[in-house]
């Protein structure tokens, strides 16, 4: 059986003491450059591998971050993931990512699993089933650092980079204004999550800043999935007076309900506009494509562990300065499921 090259072995092999050979590689100011040279050098020639769990239980750092993210099978939260992982490998930080699968359950588990790795701090974003936060508000007792992505919670005081859901959403119902829907409803998210409550205000906003009468018939509580927008479908055309468009607070939504109106031989976008949120990579590549509000997903990730990082490489070295909140500009993208009507 193969051993693991140690320290020991390295000291050994250049005469020195295990202590100095630590110490080199950890690149110790009181080392000279020339013996770290040769540490490294052996090192490398011996196949040393590190062992960080020891590492970090000496340092008290393992130099990981925790991501929790509420689904895989949605490209945006592998997208922000990829920003992510750019900016923590830039840092000399790896990742350790959980998938919730929407599910509060699943939230406490990755956190457990993210407390035994001994991780410097945490990422995270909120699954739609979560309505009790007390399992992220006891992270603040253990003194783990956390910052929320996309997903933040109502009142929760806790740094965050998220998009501004509501000048996203105003964007969004008001292109479908402007190209001429006069009948304009909204699927919503879970309305515990700030972002989806602001996607409704922000619908909302739009329809009185054009005037526009609300008509809470038009408003269907959705759950993020392609069945519920074909249930949704099912809803608006059950109704005495149809809507001619709608505005989905996601692209899944959005998705189920051009499937709905297929099914039903409705004529998209000429008699029936429809637009998401969030630019899924499936949007542009269905029939009708489908116009969306992009995110900047990539950038969310870079931003969110750019902050967490500042917040661990400070401790509590430094006061506590006013909570941090990134908020990034929404994109709208606009394709063949709202092209019509007016400019």
């Amino acid at each position: 059986m193969l051993l693991k090259t140690t320290i020991h072995d390295i000291a050994r092999e250049l005469k020195i003491t295990s202590g100095t050979v630590s110490r080199a590689l950890n690149d110790s100011p009181r080392i000279s450059d020339e013996t770290r040279r040769l540490v490294k050098e052996k090192a490398k020639e011996l196949n040393y591998q590190r062992n960080r769990i020891a590492s970090s239980l000496r340092s008290g750092k393992s130099n990981t971050i925790g991501v929790m993210i509420p689904s895989a099978q949605m490209n945006f939260f592998g997208s922000v993931v990829h920003g992510i992982e750019m900016m923590a490998s830039s840092k000399g930080y790896n990742i350790l990512l959980y998938q919730t699968e929407e599910t509060t359950q699943l939230e406490k588990k990755a956190i457990e699993t993210f407390l035994g790795a001994r991780v410097d701090g945490i990422l995270a974003s909120i699954a739609k089933e979560t309505t009790d936060f007390s399992h992220f508000k006891d992270l603040s007792k253990k003194a783990i650092p956390l910052v929320l992505f996309d997903r933040t919670i109502v009142d929760f005081n806790v740094p965050s980079v998220v998009i501004d859901d509501y000048k996203g959403a105003f964007m969004a119902t008001e292109h479908l204004i402007k190209k001429g829907y006069k009948r304009i409803a909204h699927v919503s998210g879970p309305q515990q999550l700030t972002n989806f409550n602001n996607r409704l205000l922000g619908y909302l906003g739009a329809l009185k800043a054009n005037n526009i009468a609300v008509d809470k018939q038009l408003i269907y509580s959705g759950d993020l999935s392609i069945q519920c927008g074909m249930e949704s479908v099912e809803y608006f055309f059950g109704l005495k007076k149809i809507p001619d468009a709608v505005f989905a607070s996601e692209d899944f939504s959005a998705l189920g309900i051009i499937k709905g109106l297929k099914d039903r031989k409705v004529n998209m976008p000429k008699d029936f506009g429809v637009i998401g949120f969030a630019n899924e990579n499936f949007g542009e590549h269905i029939s009708p494509s489908l116009s969306s509000v992009d995110q900047q997903t990539v950038e969310m990730g870079k931003k969110a562990a750019t902050l967490l990082i500042e917040i661990i490489s400070k401790g509590n070295k430094e006061p506590k300065k006013k909570l941090e909140n990134i908020i990034l500009e929404p994109i709208l993208k606009k394709r063949e499921s709202t092209a019509i009507l007016q400019n």
